[in-house]
């Protein structure tokens, strides 16, 4: 299924001067003491297991004493910039526990384990490479869903904060089977939300391993909440499809929970909801978002064989004809942007 659905592999695509303006505007551009490609030069790794010995697709990577001790400081350095406005006061108190390095997917990201020796808590952020996808995606994210995110980009490195949650591979297959009916149905109703507001914002590949489930204790009950964590496919390819996390045979168990546990009418009104709390934020942060759209419509983020596809189903689905003259991704998502505020408008005016 997904070898139709998706293309074989997305290219990196560079920075370009008004994103890096954009960036710089709001503090995300800050100049950071190491490099991703001063994590390659590990000397040797070993693989790293799960709880059930299987295999992770990330290693443990392992330096040269010298660089190693570079390294793990600069590391620290960034955390405190990442955390802490880059008060180094901290860093006696940190320690580099592990840097990991995945073997899987397109980013090829390191992990970087980082624990406090005072009380022995640990966080973790990410080392990637810069890409324009990812942090159009990182910042529609944090503009347009219930969450912020944190994420610094220097020259072609790109840091990123970790996502705490449950990931979704995981969750449906070791978890989900002893929820009870109401949380099913809870989470039934998550991921409809979840499927609509990816789809309002085109991020694309939403496969149960690119997301994440949070379970939040509430009262006498739990509450669950479903959030990207991964963002490579913003905007980029031409298949309506790809941006609803549904058609995903990953995604089969939510799916099925879904249908067999709400009604049509209570699913039209989940996107509903959802489609009014996207048109809010988007009339929060209008100037910001426009700021980042503009920057979307100046560059080139896909292919022109994507652009004329999906510019062309999205009318099929929406039916306005001003996605038909759309010339670029940034023009196709600025569009349906301005359909789901239209019609908000539309609604609170009646």
């Amino acid at each position: 299924m997904e070898e139709k659905l998706m293309s074989k592999k997305k290219p990196a695509f560079p920075v370009n001067q008004i994103l890096n303006d954009y960036l710089a505007k709001h503090r995300r551009n800050i100049k950071i003491p190491i490099f991703y490609d001063d994590l390659l030069r590990f000397q040797g790794s070993i693989v790293v297991y799960d709880k059930h010995d299987e295999d992770t697709l990330w290693v443990r990577t392992y330096y040269s004493e010298y660089d190693r001790s570079e390294i793990d400081l600069s590391l620290k350095k960034v955390y405190t910039i990442l955390h802490s406005n880059g008060n180094e006061d901290i860093i006696q108190h940190l320690n580099v526990d592990a840097i990991d390095y995945c073997t899987f997917g397109n980013s090829k990201p390191f992990r970087i384990k980082i624990r406090n020796i005072l009380n022995d808590n640990y966080t973790y952020f990410y080392v990637k490479k810069t890409d324009a996808s990812r942090i159009y995606g990182l910042e529609l994210e944090h503009i347009l869903s219930p969450n912020n995110l944190n994420f610094l980009v220097y020259k072609d490195t790109l840091i990123e904060e970790h996502i705490a949650g449950i990931p979704g591979d995981v969750f449906i297959k070791e978890m989900l089977p002893y929820c009870t009916e109401n949380e099913k149905s809870q989470i039934a109703k998550e991921f409809v939300k979840f499927n609509e507001r990816c789809m309002l914002r085109l991020l694309g590949d939403m496969r149960s391993y690119n997301y994440v489930i949070i379970p939040t204790h509430d009262f006498d009950h739990v509450v669950y909440k479903i959030q990207a964590i991964d963002f490579d496919q913003q905007a980029y390819e031409g298949k309506f499809r790809v941006y609803l996390p549904q058609y995903f045979k990953e995604n089969i168990e939510m799916v099925n929970l879904v249908s067999n546990r709400l009604q049509d009418a209570s699913i039209n009104q989940y996107k509903l909801e959802e489609r009014s709390m996207v048109a809010k934020r988007i009339l929060n942060s209008e100037d910001r978002l426009d700021e980042l759209i503009n920057c979307m419509v100046n560059d080139t983020i896909s292919t022109p064989d994507n652009i004329k596809l999906l510019k062309n189903q999205v009318y099929e689905f929406a039916h306005d004809l001003e996605f038909l003259k759309c010339k670029n991704m940034g023009e196709i998502l600025q569009t349906a942007l301005d359909f789901v505020k239209r019609n908000f408008e539309d609604v609170r005016v009646i």
